[in-house]
């Protein structure tokens, strides 16, 4: 599976956006993710977008980062990289593509002076809590969570530090 830096607005990332939607619509039963995203947040140097293609061309994974800081009242810190939209089509689940892409996402943020990874997702994504747990994210207590569903009961926010044991 190739991954391929792209942006958030490709005709590509637009279909899986509109994919991982529908999902989040049928497991929450509601609308569907609200956070306020525009594609220009995913351009480097302060964020990064990437799809993944199967051997047939087609677009089976998606997810990309985006600098968050302390300004505002989301309650992130100065530092931050949040992950978003992170998604395998069902069909391509299994193969360790989120495992790849989030790596890819926190090396290229690290990269970037980016201190701490952050991300949110919600109680009926089991698979996305996993994944998370076991790349060393840990879930955040609910006074320290971020972002748009912060204070949702379904949220869970985590973070993972992106500083080299011995960094300041």
């Amino acid at each position: 599976m190739d991954l391929v830096v792209t942006r958030f607005d490709h005709p590509d990332a637009r279909k899986l956006n509109d994919e991982v939607q529908a999902e989040y619509a049928v497991r929450y039963d509601d609308v569907g993710d609200l956070t306020p995203l525009a594609p220009e947040m995913f351009d480097p140097p302060h964020g990064l977008y990437l799809l993944a293609y199967d051997p047939l061309g087609r677009p089976v994974a998606t997810g990309g980062w985006r600098s968050r800081d302390a300004a505002g009242d989301e309650g992130y810190r100065d530092g931050d990289a949040e992950i978003k939209r992170m998604f395998v089509v069902p069909e391509a689940r299994g193969l360790g593509l989120a495992r790849r892409i989030l790596a890819r996402l926190e090396d290229d943020a690290r990269r970037a002076g980016r201190t701490r990874m952050v991300l949110e997702t919600g109680i009926a994504q089991p698979e996305a809590m996993n994944l998370y747990a076991s790349s060393g994210y840990t879930m955040l207590p609910r006074e320290e969570q971020f972002g748009f569903y912060r204070h949702s009961p379904s949220s869970r926010c985590y973070a993972k530090d992106l500083r080299a044991a011995g960094q300041p």
